[in-house]
C-alpha cells in the first residue's frame, strides 16, 4: 500500500470554509493575509482577523460571510472552489509567496473555477497578454502565436479582456486547443460585456478562473492582483503590444519575479503601443519572439521544438564551387571577353579558366559569343 502524502489527503471542510471566508472578506494579493494563512492556516487566519482594528472593517466583513451558504450559491452557478491540497490545485502558485510587486503578493487562498478544464492541466501553458487597444498587426501576431502553441498542446492563458487577450483566446479556440481566462471579478459577472460570447463559451467548454469570490466587482487593484495569478499559472509570458504603462508589463514583472520566461513580440518602431515591449527587449527583460515556434522553443523541454535558423531562399549560384564562382563573377554582362582576359582578372591559368567557363556554360550561367564569354541571357 502506497504512502498517502499530505497533498493527496482531502482538504478538511473547516479549512475549506475558512478559505471561503477569506476569499470573500480579504482583498486578493494582500501579503499580510497570505502570511497569516501560511503561519496559522486558514482557520487561524480567520480567527486572528476577527478582532476589531482601528481603520479596518475586515472583522465586519469576516463576520458577514456565511461560507456554507456561499458554497451552495457557487455550486448552483456551476462554480467550484479549488484550494491548496485539492488534486486540481496548481502547485506552482506557491511561487507567489516571496515576490512583491506594487505592494501585492502571496499565494491565493483559493481559486474559483467555472468550466470543465481542470487546473492540473497547466503544466504546459503560456500566458499571452497585451494591449486592449490592439492593432490589426497585434491581433494577427497574437492569433498566429496562440494557434501554434495550442496545436502543440500548450494551454493558452490570458485575462479575457478585449484586444490582445481576446485574440489569444480566439486563436487557441480556432486551433482546437485549450484556453483559460483569469478574471478580476466574480465568475457570476460578465466583464467586459463586449466579450460576453467568448466568456460564456469558455465557461462551458474550457475554464474561467478568479481569485475573486462570486459577486465581486473588478477594481484596479484586483486587476493587478489578477496579473500575478496569470504569471504564476504559466511557464512563460508573451507580451504583444504593451505600451510603457501597460498592465501587461505588470504581468511580465510578476513572471520575472518567479523566474518565468518573458518574451516580447516586436512591433513597428513608431508604434506607441509597442514601446513597452521594445524597452523590455532592449534592456534584456524579454526574449524577442515573432512566432509560435519561437515561443515553443523557449518553453519546451530541452531538445524539443528547436527552430532552424532562417536563411534566404537558395539560389543556383550557391551550389557552385569557390573557383567556378570566382570565374563567374569576372564574366562581363554583355560585351564578350576572351578567356585570357577573364583568367587574368581571377588570377587563374587560362586552361583552368576555360574548363570553368565550359562548366558554367553547361549549367546555363554563361554563353560563348563573338570570340568571347558573357553572362547568359534570361532565356
Amino acid at each position: 500500500m502506497g504512502v498517502v502524502t499530505a497533498s493527496m489527503q482531502p482538504v478538511p471542510e473547516p479549512e475549506r470554509l475558512a478559505r471561503v471566508v477569506l476569499s470573500h472578506a480579504c482583498e486578493p494579493g494582500d501579503p499580510t493575509n497570505a502570511s497569516l494563512v501560511r503561519q496559522l492556516g486558514a482557520q487561524g487566519a480567520v480567527e486572528a482577523q476577527r478582532q476589531p482594528k482601528r481603520d479596518s472593517a475586515l472583522h465586519t466583513r469576516i463576520a458577514a460571510v456565511d461560507p456554507a451558504r456561499e458554497m451552495e450559491r457557487a455550486d448552483a452557478l456551476g462554480i467550484r472552489f479549488v484550494v491548496p491540497g485539492d488534486p486540481e490545485w496548481p502547485e506552482r502558485l506557491s511561487d507567489l509567496e516571496a515576490p512583491r510587486v506594487q505592494g501585492l503578493g502571496g499565494e491565493p487562498v483559493g481559486l474559483w473555477v467555472r468550466g470543465p478544464l481542470t487546473l492540473d492541466r497547466l503544466d504546459e501553458s503560456v500566458a499571452i497578454v497585451g494591449s486592449r487597444s490592439s492593432t490589426v498587426y497585434g491581433t494577427h501576431a497574437t492569433d498566429g502565436i496562440a494557434r501554434s502553441v495550442a496545436r502543440a498542446g500548450f494551454t493558452v492563458v490570458s485575462g479575457g479582456a478585449i484586444g490582445i487577450d481576446a485574440a489569444a483566446h480566439a486563436g487557441a479556440l480556432a486551433a482546437g486547443g485549450r484556453t483559460l481566462a483569469v478574471l478580476s471579478c466574480g465568475l457570476d459577472r460578465v466583464y467586459p460585456l463586449e466579450n460576453a460570447p467568448l466568456l460564456w463559451h469558455l465557461s462551458r467548454e474550457h475554464a474561467l478562473v478568479s481569485e475573486q469570490a462570486p459577486g465581486s466587482s473588478p477594481t484596479r487593484q484586483r486587476f493587478l492582483a489578477r496579473n500575478r495569478v496569470i504569471a504564476a499559472l504559466t511557464s512563460g509570458t508573451v507580451l504583444v503590444e504593451a505600451a510603457l504603462r501597460s498592465g501587461a508589463l505588470n504581468t511580465a514583472n510578476w513572471a520575472d519575479q518567479m523566474s518565468r520566461e518573458v518574451m516580447g513580440v516586436p512591433g513597428p518602431v513608431t508604434s506607441a503601443s509597442s514601446q513597452g515591449v521594445h524597452e523590455r527587449i532592449r534592456t534584456g527583460g524579454a526574449v524577442l519572439v515573432s512566432s509560435g515556434e519561437h515561443v515553443l522553443e523557449m518553453l519546451g523541454a530541452s531538445g524539443e521544438h528547436l527552430v532552424e535558423e532562417p536563411r534566404g531562399a537558395e539560389r543556383p549560384r550557391d551550389s557552385l564551387t569557390r573557383g567556378d564562382a570566382r570565374v563567374l563573377e569576372a564574366v562581363p554582362v554583355s560585351q564578350p571577353a576572351p578567356v585570357t582576359s577573364i583568367a587574368h582578372l581571377v588570377a587563374l591559368h587560362p586552361r583552368d579558366t576555360d574548363n570553368a567557363l565550359h562548366r558554367l556554360s553547361k549549367a546555363g550561367f554563361v554563353e560563348y559569343a563573338e570570340c568571347g564569354w558573357r553572362l547568359a541571357g534570361p532565356g
